[in-house]
């Protein structure tokens, strides 16, 4: 596991992602969610989305480049995204033989509401945004599109699960709300609200329930 205090230190509001958030929500939306999701900001104003399990222990930490304008992520530039156990690895802060074994952005959050149905998404700005909507979820992100597994969502017995696939990728989230009923005991739901939604052309742009949230609000 990597210390705590990593987490402890990065905490702060000076990332371009947060840059966006100001000048879409109020700030008390936006300082409830950095309390919830303990957001971090690296030198070059990276947001740094912790993975921090249900026992409170820090599995890495996501750090990636936006654009404070749009909130776009920039893609395909050096750098736009790093890892934190990648880069204490290379600073030789952690074994050169740590195993990575990662966990749902968001899943601290299950001890501390246990009563509360989870939400879950593909990204974890998706999972931001909808936690300052949405505020009876617990939003969790599984990091990509095949971040969603059943070994990952152990942490979901017994819960309430509803699926936000962003669109183009329903069906394969669908097949994947199927296995994790027969491997957990978990009521687990799939949205097809952003499916519908989306035109081609958001599709193609992998449109996603942020995506809708912004657009609704202009």
């Amino acid at each position: 596991m990597i210390p705590l205090q990593y987490l402890i230190d990065s905490a702060s509001f000076n990332s371009n992602f947060v840059r966006f958030l100001c000048d879409h929500f109020p700030r008390e939306r936006i300082e409830e969610a950095m309390d919830h999701y303990a957001l971090g900001a690296t030198r070059d104003r990276k947001v740094i989305f912790w993975q921090m399990d249900v026992n409170g222990h820090v599995r890495t930490g996501k750090m990636m480049q936006y654009d404070p304008l749009t909130g776009k992520r920039l893609r395909n530039r050096h750098g736009s995204i790093d890892w934190v156990h990648s880069c204490l690895k290379r600073r030789h802060r952690l074994p050169a033989d740590f195993n990575l074994r990662q966990c749902y952005f968001g899943e601290h959050l299950l001890r501390r509401y246990p009563e509360r149905p989870v939400a879950l998404v593909e990204g974890e700005k998706t999972a931001v945004i909808g936690s300052m909507i949405y505020r009876d979820f617990i939003w969790l992100a599984a990091g990509n599109l095949n971040g969603l597994t059943p070994e990952k969502s152990e942490v979901l017995r017994d819960r309430d699960l509803l699926l936000y696939p962003d669109a183009g990728c329903y069906d394969k989230w669908a097949a994947k709300m199927c296995r994790l009923r027969e491997q957990l005991s978990c009521r687990v739901e799939i949205s097809e609200l952003i499916e519908r939604h989306a035109s081609q052309h958001q599709r193609a742009a992998g449109y996603d329930l942020a995506d809708y949230i912004l657009e609704e609000m202009l």
